[in-house]
């Protein structure tokens, strides 16, 4: 029985509403958590490392896996990963739901970060196969849309779902409302989904993956722990012996690339001074955002003791001004100024911390929502000027052949910066908050702790601003072409608004 052009035709428009679902799905679980952290640390009695890793370790996880996630759809069939992925999130988002404790919770994380892995990766693969290119634009558009949606969304459900405190659950909601949304997405996906796959693929580096993530993990894992334990000698010792590991990956991955041409990572692209700075960008300014959200959601709710649904109103002007600087960035101003536009940003975003900074050491605890606009607004816009064309700016000198590698590999780098981030949470703010005294005012303290910790963003944001000089000058006169096989490359257009969790 052959397929009319009609229903041929609604069937990519349904597999489209899927996948975009799924993407909207993904980005919006994690910013529901960030507002819903400081009442998981109440009702869980968790600790704050634990609360750290909660965020921390679904973004190692999900960098871990997203090129292995990628790779695995192309030969298996992006249609089939993509169930198992949303299938996979879905079962794990119920797991943290029904957490009984937080090494549960911070154990369903990874594995909810592992299967978004599986998930994400096929998002764009999907569209490449079903739609031509002259209607991608359009489609492309639609995500962005999706993605401003969630951006916006994301925080508001959060705290409504927390506030409202649901059948006594607390935050459980934020994890238990994906079921729903997952089970229709694996039905309808089953269904309208067409199968497709790489005509050809490399295979999967799973040694390169296991080296990777060890180093990464005995960097980590100390930095987030050391600090509840007193940072002891082990801690150092185990950070100093990542270095030799990650030095062993490299190797491992020039051996892999004589071997079978398939590494895990593609080394020849740091011979581009710009691709190798870029991803010195991306990893830095992961690390920014990675610290400020979470030290931002501490001080409102914990230090200035706000509801979760007055925290979670107080960002929408911060996501607001990243949505309209991000479409203008792209149309209008980086076609004309070029590489400017983005260390114009870095500044932008420095001078909204510095006011940030001003403000909360003038009001201290009496501050105001409104008196936090001004500052989230020209940080907003900060960011949003970054984050729209850095990719394209990055990928702008790097060979048409290794497009899709270079853009998988960028996208892991800002999830691996925002896992570091993370985790420096605790030598960045917990330092000033353990340093103390008995009788001090918590509130006081945390605002203390915030400020130190926004000189931090300050430094960072400098050093984007002078690794950008490496970056080409103007754009590209026309997009780098990405094949059907580098689905890498959509998929930063997927991911890089995450960076406004």
């Amino acid at each position: 029985m052959t397929t009319s052009p009609a229903s041929a035709d609604r069937r990519r428009w349904i597999a489209l509403a899927i996948v975009m679902t799924a993407s909207f799905m993904d980005l919006v679980d994690v910013t529901i958590v960030n507002v819903a952290v400081p009442s998981i640390q109440r009702d869980l009695h968790a600790t704050f490392s634990s609360v750290q890793w909660v965020t921390a370790g679904y973004a190692l996880a999900f960098a871990i896996g997203l090129i292995t996630g990628g790779r695995l759809g192309d030969i298996h069939g992006r249609k089939r990963i993509f169930l198992l992925g949303i299938g996979g999130f879905t079962v794990a988002s119920a797991l943290c739901g029904l957490a009984g404790g937080p090494a549960m919770l911070v154990a369903t994380r990874l594995l909810q970060g592992g299967t978004a892995a599986l998930m994400v990766p096929q998002v764009l693969a999907i569209i490449h196969s079903s739609f031509p290119a002259h209607e991608r634009g359009k489609v492309f558009g639609m995500f962005g849309a999706v993605v401003g949606l969630g951006a916006v969304s994301g925080p508001l459900l959060g705290a409504l779902l927390t506030q409202w405190d649901l059948a006594g659950l607390q935050w459980r909601p934020i994890f238990l409302i994906n079921l729903p949304v997952g089970l229709v997405g694996l039905l309808l996906g089953r269904r309208f989904i067409d199968e497709s796959r790489a005509e050809r693929s490399l295979r999967l580096d799973l040694g390169g993956m296991a080296l990777l993530a060890l180093g990464l993990l005995m960097l980590l894992y100390p930095l987030t722990r050391g600090r509840e334990d007193g940072w002891p000698a082990w801690g150092f010792v185990t950070m100093g012996l990542s270095l030799p590991v990650l030095a062993l990956f490299v190797r491992y991955e020039r051996f892999k690339a004589r071997k079978d041409g398939s590494p895990l990572v593609e080394l020849s692209l740091f011979r581009v001074r710009s691709f190798a700075a870029g991803i010195g960008v991306q990893l830095v300014f992961g690390l920014t955002c990675g610290i400020f959200f979470l030290i931002w959601t501490l001080y409102m709710q914990l230090g200035l003791g706000w509801s979760p649904l007055h925290a979670g109103l107080t960002g929408i002007p911060f996501s607001l001004a990243v949505s309209v600087a991000a479409g203008l960035s792209v149309q209008q101003l980086v076609p004309r100024f070029g590489r400017r536009v983005l260390q114009a940003g870095a500044l932008v975003m420095a001078l909204g911390v510095l006011l940030y900074l001003w403000e909360s050491g003038r009001y201290g605890v009496g501050i105001h929502s409104w008196q936090m606009a001004l500052p989230l607004v020209v940080m907003g816009a900060g960011m949003g000027l970054i984050v729209a064309p850095l990719t394209e700016a990055v990928l702008a000198e790097v060979p048409r052949e290794h497009a899709g590698s270079a853009s998988g590999l960028i996208n892991t780098t800002q999830q691996l910066g925002n896992a570091l981030g993370l985790a420096l949470v605790s030598v960045a703010f917990f330092t000033v908050v353990d340093a103390a005294g008995p009788g001090e005012a918590v509130g006081a303290v945390f605002n203390h702790a915030f400020g130190h910790a926004l000189w931090w963003l300050v430094g960072t944001l400098t050093a984007v601003f002078v690794l950008m000089f490496a970056l080409p000058r103007k754009a590209p006169a026309q997009p780098q072409p990405v094949e059907d096989q580098d689905r890498a490359h959509g998929l930063e257009q997927d991911r890089a608004p995450e960076l406004v969790r």
